[in-house]
């Protein structure tokens, strides 16, 4: 689904990343090429979301720390641009934990368990019935920092709308509760294009399998990365009629070739046969070399002042801060808690 652009001013993104490593390709195509588009036609704040990575994190807080400034780069290099965008780091605004705080008292555990993200997430964990307390409250969070900036539009993955609904569903008790409407309801808004799957075939394109291309990937890593694309495990002979379903060879070139023609006809050709993969890896490296070049200088070029991208976060984590702030002192004042 895509968003046309709104004739509300007020109209407000807020979208984010848990910094728990370099972003990639399937990053770039979920989100980060959105925002880019995005960022010139709503108000859009971009959250580092560091705290909710140590609900799982807690072993290696460091990783979270270093991948701060890491994730800020990537996002700096693919054009998203602070003076249209306010990035935020997640913690150094505690008013989104004050508002967590309030809110899980509008959830039963029962819910939180039924929430199908957080179901797969825990078996994708193995964290059986050992589930850190602060990860089966993770809508909760998000509720908060969503509602904290008022946003009415959350881009996410088709796997993630559950959470927004449980979102709007504490929004709802929380208005009705107070007798009028103080927070507000968000939209879900999926990418058209659906998640990326790892070069190796897998579902999830994950750092942690180790089967992903990093947006500051070298001209090298991506050489080696396309060798090693999964594509038809049948297409043994140049000569054999090959399968584009489930090739990730083409499903990268459908995410990223702007020659859709062209591709059509590649397509149409592996199909009946008399194409060999080395063909297609080569159109697809190609493209992925001309896209990620600029974006691996860019941010090169970015990382030899670290201070400087620290001092944008710091700008923007302030901004951010005064808007939740007067959130929460809306959120207060309904529930009885303003005293002075």
């Amino acid at each position: 689904m895509s968003l046309q652009p709104s004739t509300a001013s007020t109209s407000i993104i807020l979208t984010g990343d848990r910094p728990t490593g370099p972003l990639h390709l399937g990053h770039y195509v979920g989100s980060l090429r959105n925002r880019v588009t995005y960022q010139d036609q709503y108000r859009q704040f971009i959250m580092l979301a560091d705290a909710q990575a140590l609900t799982d994190n807690m072993d290696d807080i460091g990783k979270v720390h270093r991948n701060v400034v890491e994730v800020a780069l990537d996002y700096l290099a693919v054009g998203i641009d602070p003076a249209k965008s306010t990035i935020l780091i997640q913690s150094q605004i505690p008013e989104l934990t004050e508002l967590t705080f309030y809110y899980l008292n509008l959830v039963t555990v029962a819910r939180l368990e039924r929430n199908p993200t957080i179901k797969q997430e825990i078996v994708l964990r193995g964290f059986e019935r050992d589930i850190p307390a602060g990860f089966m409250t993770y809508p909760v969070s998000q509720a908060a920092d969503i509602s904290a900036f008022k946003a009415s539009i959350v881009p996410v993955g088709e796997d993630q709308i559950p959470m927004i609904e449980q979102c709007n569903e504490i929004v709802r008790k929380f208005n009705r509760g107070a007798g009028r409407d103080i927070l507000v309801e968000c939209k879900a808004i999926v990418p058209e294009v659906g998640r990326l799957p790892g070069i190796d075939g897998k579902a999830k394109m994950s750092k942690s399998l180790g089967n992903t291309i990093n947006l500051g990937a070298t001209a090298d890593e991506i050489r080696a990365a396309v060798k090693m694309v999964y594509t038809d495990p049948l297409h043994l002979k140049v000569s054999d009629p090959g399968h584009v379903e489930g090739n990730v060879a083409f499903l990268y070139l459908d995410a990223f070739d702007t020659d859709k023609e062209g591709l059509a006809e590649m397509k149409a050709h592996y199909q009946r046969g008399g194409l060999g993969d080395s063909v297609v890896k080569k159109r697809l490296e190609g493209i992925l070399q001309d896209l990620l070049a600029p974006i691996r200088a860019r941010r090169e070029e970015l990382a030899k002042d670290k201070g400087h991208v620290m001092q944008i976060l710091k700008e923007g984590t302030y901004k951010a801060r005064e808007v939740a702030a007067q959130t929460t002192d809306e959120v207060r004042k309904a529930l009885g808690l303003s005293y002075f």
